[in-house]
């Protein structure tokens, strides 16, 4: 079954949304801020998105830029992925996942990609 991890307050995750409804595809919403990831789902995502830790940070978000974006260049994979499951509001939205495949939907554009 397709999981979004949602955040019903991003217009990009509503849009991202809409898009899945609008496919007709069984799916699952996961509020991620609501019903934090385990480490072990963090990197099983970033594993199937094929990107580094460092991608998956929303760098603009104010805990990333008073906590971590001095230190950036020093946090190992692991110290970044623990600050998202620390800080769930860090990770990038929506993510969709469809079996093997997932994509980040910023465009929520590109969900189509793995419908």
């Amino acid at each position: 079954m397709i999981k979004i991890y949602h955040n019903p307050r991003c217009s990009k995750s509503r849009q991202g949304l809409e898009i899945l409804k609008e496919s007709g595809q069984e799916h699952e919403v996961i509020q991620y801020l609501k019903e934090p990831l385990s480490i072990d789902e963090l990197k099983e995502i970033l594993k199937l998105l094929n990107i580094k830790p460092i991608a998956l940070v929303r760098k603009n978000e104010k805990i990333w830029k008073e906590n971590y974006k001095e230190k950036v260049e020093k946090l190992t994979d692991d110290e970044i992925i623990q600050a998202m499951i620390e800080n769930p509001k860090l990770i990038e939205r929506p993510i969709v996942v469809n079996g093997e495949k997932a994509v980040i939907g910023r465009p929520p554009e590109n969900i189509k990609e793995v419908l």
